[in-house]
């Protein structure tokens, strides 16, 4: 799809950093841990020491700009400042962490780290902005609205990017002072100025409004041909995302689904043990992702016999699918549990970690990099689909969001016809229908995988 091409009505997910103005910092997938340190001290250089041990034991260097010499150097000339407030302490502790040129390993205040928690547990209010820092321009980026938002309402699209809030100029904002400017009370208005298709000036006043987000829709989709589809569009990667998903398998099965439409497009990620869980729910055996730590060291998790359903699957991608739908999508077609349609994923492959520090602040880390069960790095490279099937800048334009995951859904119509050849073939013992078979698993490929 090209860059104006991006379908008028986006899919949703939570990214796993967020605001509770409704505004969700793209980044990558996350694993919610501990505080690192105990409460020892109220002093702003323990925060910052704190900080400083996180990246020093964990860090995983995707940039190139980090070395242990400079790191130690570094931690010297900070805690030998005076600092004269918190605020002063905080905004070095960001600096310390800016020299890493990560825009994923983040420093959070107490109130950031709270709206963060809030944010993963699936609540959310506010524009309903999902929001990204493009890795190459360093400019503010939509990567979707969220459905039914202010945002999306007033037509805001994936890959504006944000050129204003409120009349000032988000030259070199970071995504957090972004989310300061844009959220705020139910109501109450803020103005957002939008450059699309690099040229076009858009000026756009939202209204901040509470929002309702569900993981997972589902219906029971007939084709002309008479076979029933199961489709399921999973928007986000929350804790309640696993739960949903199940519920929705559990039901299509009842009503008789003889294959399934698992619609991942636009859903930039969330959680990582909910992609592992979710793919648990259609795998039987397998590994599903691994991860490589900068000592090398892979966290493999693998499928725990429970798969919900053996029915055929295709996975809609596109190439705002990233994260932890790069996770579930490798998974399944590296198992041969699914064939991908769409497009190509974003490419989005790191795995953060989330750490409380003693005063109630917190970070984000990046810690490891995740590789499909084949052994593909999926950080800039994404996941190619075995079906190209891309959306016009007319279909995008007159798509409306009722006609997703329907036959008017010009790529959910390549997907069904996919799978209804798939189950019409193994009916009539033509072919084998592409169902899932535990000894693909590329076990061995996985084991040896991420030596650069």
């Amino acid at each position: 799809m090209s860059q104006r091409g991006v379908r008028r009505i986006a899919l949703l997910a939570l990214a796993g950093a967020g605001a509770l103005a409704g505004v969700v910092v793209v980044g990558s997938d996350l694993i919610i841990g501990s505080s690192t340190a105990a409460i020892i001290s109220d002093s702003p250089k323990e925060v910052m020491d704190e900080a400083w041990q996180i990246v020093f034991r964990d860090y995983l260097d995707t940039t190139g700009k980090y070395t242990e010499d400079r790191w130690k150097t570094l931690r010297k000339d900070v805690l030998n400042k005076s600092y004269g407030n918190t605020k002063d302490a905080y905004e070095a502790i960001r600096g310390m962490l800016a020299t890493l040129d990560d825009p994923y390993t983040r420093f959070l205040d107490p109130r950031e780290f709270k709206e963060m928690q809030i944010d993963t547990s699936g609540e959310l209010s506010g524009v309903g902005i999902q929001l990204s820092l493009d890795k190459d321009t360093k400019e503010l980026i939509v990567v979707s609205p969220i459905d039914g938002s202010p945002a999306s309402r007033a037509d805001v699209k994936p890959k504006d990017v944000i050129t204003q809030i409120n009349g000032k100029s988000t030259k070199g904002m970071s995504t957090e002072d972004a989310v300061k400017l844009i959220r705020g009370p139910a109501g109450s208005k803020v103005s957002i100025q939008l450059r699309r298709n690099k040229s076009q000036l858009i000026s756009v006043d939202l209204i901040r409004d509470r929002i309702e987000i569900h993981a997972v829709d589902s219906r029971l989709n007939d084709t002309p041909d008479g076979i029933k589809v199961g489709y399921i569009r999973l928007k986000q990667f929350n804790a309640n995302a696993t739960k949903d998903m199940r519920q929705a398998i559990k039901e299509l099965e009842e009503k008789g689904a003889q294959g399934y439409v698992l619609d991942l497009r636009s859903n930039p990620g969330g959680l990582l043990m909910a992609s592992v869980e979710i793919a648990r729910q259609w795998l039987d055996d397998g590994v599903i992702v691994s991860t490589k730590t900068r000592e090398g060291l892979q966290d493999i998790k693998r499928a725990s016999g429970k798969a919900l359903t053996k029915a055929p699957v295709v996975v809609l991608v596109n190439e705002g699918s990233a994260s932890a739908s790069e996770i579930l999508s490798g998974a399944l077609q590296d198992n041969n549990r699914a064939i991908l349609v769409g497009q190509k994923t974003f490419g989005k492959g790191l795995v953060q970690s989330v750490r409380g520090l003693s005063d109630g602040s917190g970070m984000t880390v990046t810690i490891a990099k995740y590789l499909t069960p084949n052994g593909r790095d999926i950080h800039k490279f994404g996941i190619k689909p075995d079906i190209t099937a891309k959306l016009s800048d007319e279909d995008a334009k007159n798509l409306k969001f009722e006609q997703l995951g329907t036959r008017s859904d010009p790529q959910y119509k390549v997907a069904e016809t996919t799978l209804s050849k798939q189950i019409s073939a193994a009916a009539t013992g033509v072919i084998k229908a592409k169902t899932y078979n535990p000894a693909s698993s590329n076990l061995p490929a996985a084991l040896g995988a991420g030596e650069e």
